[in-house]
């Protein structure tokens, strides 16, 4: 008997390293799957029964198509009360995906393992004409926000992949994010951030290709700049070159723009070099100061800028330079 609890044990511990989630959401996960099982089984026979189907073979036939028609749509029903919709429409996409390459042509059995080749200190380039994705990773240490956007906005795109979310707090509510979209996630450490290999074997074995600063409040390492040259992105919550600098996010930035008296601040997505916020700029919006406001209410207005604006920006400098490069 407890060999037997052993295995079921050992078989919840694999579910919950395969789709990254806690035992929580794998108890959610597994009770969807078992009601929307019977859900389909309930509606399979009832719609079956109105069907003239006589011939058993036929009946037979019916039957499956029928129920894999309808499974679909009732663990996504079910999923919704059991608040489970993200991860469902993630599995029934990567399942409909999985589907796709099982009947496409076999790929070029010669094709290189990027993960097997010796580091260079350049990031491999996506090999384009076999359409693999250009992978992002997403650097955040608090809620997440941004991030949150950003793997929404690329949760189906058909070249780009948030493969990573990277944090260097452990209770960080990004991570919790990412576990409910089936991103996995990597939590760093300072000592071998800035003085061992700044992760960047292990982001090279991922085949990450490019950075996404989210509210990433560490300095990036210049072993990581070098690796991924005008591949790393960051959003600051002011219209560079202003507020910038060590110490200069957040609540901090909007209190100085409002202290300083100015009419309008923004927000400005750059480039990552060696220092803070000061990689050459790509973009910038802007919004107006209104009277009476605060550095909560200004944040308001620079969260609608990042949201709109971020991942389009991502996107289009992404596909810009991974190719250009």
């Amino acid at each position: 008997m407890f060999k037997h609890f052993s295995l079921v044990c050992d078989m919840f511990e694999k579910l919950q390293s395969k789709w990254k989630v806690n035992g929580i959401q794998l108890f959610l996960i597994l009770s969807t799957f078992a009601i929307g099982g019977s859900l389909t089984g309930m509606a399979g026979r009832k719609l079956i029964g109105l069907m003239p189907v006589e011939h058993p073979i036929a009946w037979f036939f019916s039957y499956i198509i029928i129920m894999t028609l309808i499974w679909p749509l009732m663990v996504l029903f079910v999923s919704i009360p059991f608040g489970q919709f993200i991860f469902f429409r993630g599995y029934l996409l990567r399942m409909a995906s999985h589907l796709r390459r099982s009947n496409s042509p076999i790929e070029n059995p010669h094709a290189v393992n990027t993960s097997e080749q010796p580091y260079s200190g350049t990031p491999a380039a996506p090999d384009h004409h076999h359409h693999h994705p250009i992978l992002l990773a997403v650097f955040a240490s608090g809620t997440g926000s941004n991030a949150e956007k950003i793997m929404d906005h690329f949760a189906e795109h058909p070249r780009i992949k948030v493969a990573l979310v990277v944090s260097n707090k452990p209770a960080a509510g990004v991570l919790e994010k990412a576990a409910a979209r089936n991103v996995p996630t990597l939590i760093i450490e300072k000592e071998n951030f800035f003085r061992g290999d700044s992760y960047i074997p292990f982001l090279k074995e991922k085949g990450i290709d490019f950075i996404v600063l989210a509210g990433f409040l560490w300095k990036i390492p210049a072993a990581l700049i070098t690796a991924f040259p005008s591949h790393i992105v960051n959003i600051h919550p002011a219209l560079l070159p202003k507020y910038g600098g060590k110490g200069m996010y957040g609540q901090f930035v909007h209190e100085a723009v409002i202290i300083a008296g100015e009419q309008e601040s923004g927000i400005t997505i750059h480039f990552v070099d060696e220092h803070y916020d000061h990689g050459g700029t790509i973009f910038q919006a802007t919004c107006q100061l209104e009277p009476g406001d605060t550095a909560a209410s200004l944040a308001e207005r620079i969260h609608e800028l990042e949201h709109a604006h971020y991942p389009a920006i991502i996107e289009q400098t992404v596909l810009k330079q991974v190719v250009k490069h």
